[in-house]
């Protein structure tokens, strides 16, 4: 290992590094729009078609999707300690080559349990192809550079449901939800597939270290209290925003606004996403790690608050879904960058994989948490709140998330 003042074997260093793949960021970039816009988002458009044609309850089928997720979140410690070693090429096309598999069990299943099979699989897919694996490779090939690629990959991945939400449902309007699966299928073996084999092929480098101390071991570090603490502020902080996010429809229409209106409110968070990356790099380059964490975790909350607070007019809440879109943009990268600014590079893929699992879990279980506590809690008003509440406790632990503060914590 060295330190980042020091270029290692094979190490990329700068923006003429020759051992940088200039073809790896594009295809990455072109691979996050598809792979996510295929395995993902398809699914939310094409659910009440399956339902409709099936006779299969939308909760089993919602549930199926939701496993593949949590498939997701327990694979990606292995595939992220797989990248550490060797590189991102075969994890993410053997990982596309998953998602092809997983897409024709789902479009040929007889019945529910062999469509619970295949988003299983699917689940398999997701974490060797997702944000993890290319945040890696970007992480290890970029460094120091690695914001600047983050950014640009998450601006991409991004536009993943304004591409594919509405040629998914183009081809529904054709087609059944079978054959549906089977085109977005072959587009994702014809993209991904050859993408990934053929771009992702330049020699790992070494890592690099983390330019204040030395990584001490995966495993010390992984079992660290500031490790245990940011992943526990991060499971909360994603638990509140994916349960907004899925609550926001809901909670309009329970305040009276139209299904289109509600709609075009949640559809708009997403342009705040992508606005809300552009300024990522300048707010880490004025803050420390520990700060921003905080900062946008509680701006999460904040956002949450104001839902809650503001039934109207309808031009605020409009408003509001902007900064809270910026904000989880925000929160995509913060997660991305939180391994490297504390403890480098060396064991990104595995820590990485540790820190997502418990948070994409509770992303997974979020939307049906939400709309079981909006019942007792007599309402979607009084559940933004609660949420609001989630976030505000994750901010608080996240000042003990510095390496230096937690260790004025008493022991264990």
């Amino acid at each position: 290992m060295t330190s980042l003042g020091t270029p290692a074997r094979g190490a990329a260093t700068g923006t003429g590094d020759r051992s940088r793949p200039r073809a790896a960021l594009p295809a990455l970039c072109a691979t996050q729009i598809v792979s996510w816009g295929i395995v993902y988002y398809a699914f939310p458009v094409l659910n009440p078609q399956i339902t409709a044609a099936t006779g299969w309850p939308a909760g089993a089928t919602t549930a199926a999707f939701s496993l593949a997720l949590v498939v997701s979140a327990l694979a990606g410690i292995r595939v992220g300690r797989i990248l550490d070693q060797r590189g991102p090429r075969a994890v993410m096309t053997g990982g596309s080559m998953l998602g092809v598999i997983s897409l024709l069990i789902v479009s040929a299943a007889p019945n529910l349990a062999i469509f619970t099979a295949g988003w299983m699989i699917a689940g398999l897919a997701m974490a060797s192809t997702f944000y993890q694996p290319a945040f890696a490779a970007l992480t290890r090939w970029w460094a120091p550079d690695h914001v600047r690629a983050l950014t640009i990959v998450t601006l991409a991945g991004g536009l993943a449901s304004t591409v594919f939400a509405p040629l998914t449902a183009a081809f529904a309007d054709h087609l059944s939800w079978r054959h549906t699966y089977l085109v977005l299928a072959a587009i994702l073996a014809a993209v991904t597939i050859p993408a990934h084999a053929l771009a992702l092929r330049a020699p790992w480098p070494d890592a690099l270290t983390a330019p204040t101390h030395a990584v001490a071991g995966a495993a010390g570090v992984g079992r660290s209290r500031s490790f245990l603490l940011l992943a526990a502020a991060f499971t909360l902080s994603a638990f509140a925003m994916y349960a907004v996010v899925v609550a926001l429809v809901p909670l309009l229409l329970e305040r009276g606004y139209t299904t289109s209106q509600a709609a075009w409110a949640l559809g708009i968070g997403g342009a705040g996403q992508t606005l809300g990356r552009t300024l990522y790099a300048a707010l880490a380059r004025r803050t420390t790690a520990t700060a921003r964490t905080k900062i946008l975790i509680a701006l999460g909350g904040l956002t949450t608050a104001a839902f809650a607070a503001a039934p109207g007019p309808y031009a605020l809440l409009v408003a509001v879904s902007v900064v809270a879109g910026m904000v989880r943009g925000n929160l995509t990268l913060l997660q991305a960058t939180a391994i490297t600014d504390r403890w480098g590079t060396a064991h990104y893929g595995r820590l990485s994989g540790l820190l997502a699992a418990p948070a994409t879990t509770a992303a997974a279980l979020a939307p049906f948490a939400g709309a079981a506590l909006a019942v007792p809690l007599g309402g979607y008003g009084p559940l933004f709140f609660l949420l609001a509440a989630v976030s505000v406790a994750a901010a608080l632990i996240a000042p003990w998330t510095d390496t230096a503060a937690v260790r004025r914590l008493p022991p264990f």
